[in-house]
């Protein structure tokens, strides 16, 4: 990088731009240590068209490979450099107000020959990025399963209701664990997270506009969305159009939710397991836990989005810094499937596996630090909520079954009425049982807040 901050280098040098992402090995670690954010800022500020470059040049590589399936490892390994690359520099894109709107800029031929349309050569980037994402979650081989027919060659003929990456919620085939698949898929997720991250480089009025990114991943507007499939008795379905669900959102959306759903940290109860072992899919689960409350935390219904212009000094000559205003009319898509689930199953599947995951960090053992505990249960509590708040049939379920609740409920009501509890609740907690607690110094009201 430190190169590019004092020689711009023209767009047709492929050999040059190609070593930052050809033949090269490095983890998203190695990107982090080699690309500092000096650098970034610095050829943003001394060689924008450079930086612009870069940027064009990692997305059109993940859209052609998106676009072939990645069927040899030599391209498989460019688009684990391209996405770590953009998930460095990404951020240093958002933290400058001049260089938001340069991903929502037209750029020609993204991954398309002189021959198509200039409609479709003239995508925004970031809606070429995003779609590129999607294609690639689902890319047999690479992210899920490979078929036991041969690999289909086009990827946008590949239907990928069949790749769902967990049994569960409309999907009841669970198929082989393969820590290789949920590494390139937390890749992945990493990407699609720091791309909705926008929002926290913003003030607080800018904040109040929708997020561009979510608003085109979420919506029909998706183009990776737009072939067709159908899982049948999954959802509520309204009308004969409601029945062809569009292409990668309902698989990715039960994808993401089956994964924390299905997940078990404790695994079969070995203990310090976690300690020997890497556990690729509890690192899956966060993240797909944190896509799918970004997700769904954003309403879609009758937006007007209009990405912020970029300057024209800060845009490359090679690409043009119009910026596309458009209306996009439509529902969010998760928050569509989320609250369309009715199935008494799927509930079940859904409530068991939260529970789980809440429950864990109150695990208690005889030796201590031996279970491994999740560091996600606040993004569970949001899920649960959104799943409360979007979804009646839930709330019917739930109330069903809150016999328990009401009862801790009543004691606690019972409790707080009692004088001699208040008092003996702020007497010194000084007592050791064998609880794998942390060692502190408070009151037996602390304790309760320690083992909440």
């Amino acid at each position: 990088m430190n190169f590019l901050i004092f020689q711009p280098v023209e767009a047709s040098e492929d050999v040059f731009w190609d070593q930052f992402w050809t033949d090269v090995d490095l983890t998203a670690q190695d990107y982090f240590a080699l690309v500092p954010a000096a650098e970034i800022r610095a050829v943003r500020e001394e060689s924008p068209s450079n930086l612009a470059t870069i940027c064009y040049k990692a997305v059109e590589r993940l859209v052609l490979n998106a676009d072939s399936g990645c069927a040899s490892e030599r391209e498989r390994q460019t688009v684990l450099s391209c996405t770590r690359l953009l998930t460095r520099i990404l951020p240093y894109i958002f933290e400058d107000p001049d260089w938001r709107g340069f991903f929502w800029s037209t750029v020609p031929k993204v991954g398309k020959s002189l021959e198509e349309s200039d409609d479709e050569s003239s995508r925004p980037l970031a809606e070429s990025l995003l779609s590129a994402i999607s294609d690639l979650l689902f890319c047999p081989g690479f992210t899920v399963e490979s078929p036991c027919r041969n690999i289909l060659s086009d990827a946008q003929s590949i239907d990928s209701c069949e790749f769902i990456w967990e049994a569960g919620v409309g999907f009841a085939q669970a198929p082989p664990l393969n820590h290789g698949h949920d590494c390139v898929r937390a890749e992945l997720l990493k990407l699609l997270l720091t791309c909705f991250s926008e929002e926290m480089y913003q003030t607080p009025s800018e904040a109040r506009t929708p997020n561009p990114w979510i608003l085109y991943f979420c919506s029909r507007e998706n183009r990776s969305f737009h072939q067709l499939c159908f899982i049948a008795s999954l959802f509520t379905l309204e009308n004969t159009d409601d029945m062809f669900l569009l292409r990668h959102a309902l698989p990715l959306f039960t994808s993401l939710l089956n994964v924390v759903c299905a997940y078990d940290p404790i695994g079969y109860g070995i203990p310090y397991n976690h300690l020997m072992f890497s556990d690729p899919r509890g690192d899956l689960a966060e993240l797909a836990l944190q896509t799918l409350i970004v997700s769904l935390e954003q309403e879609l219904v009758d937006c007007m989005t209009t990405p912020p212009a970029t300057k024209t000094e800060r845009s490359s000559p090679d690409h043009n810094s119009n910026t596309t205003s458009e209306s996009t009319r439509g529902e969010n898509l998760f928050v569509s499937y989320l609250s369309r689930i009715h199935r008494e199953e799927d509930f079940n599947f859904i409530l068991r596996g939260v529970s789980r995951l809440l429950n864990n960090p109150l695990l208690q053992t005889y030796l201590p630090h031996s279970c491994k505990k999740i560091q996600f249960h606040q993004e569970l509590l949001v899920l649960f909520w959104k799943l409360c708040d979007l979804n009646k049939p839930c709330l019917s379920v739930l109330t069903a079954r809150v016999g328990l609740v009401h009862i801790g409920v009543f004691i606690l009501l019972l409790l707080s009425g009692e004088r001699n509890f208040g008092v003996r609740l702020n007497k010194p907690y000084c007592v050791r049982v064998p609880m794998d607690i942390s060692v502190f110094a408070g009151t037996h009201a602390d304790l309760l807040i320690v083992v909440r």
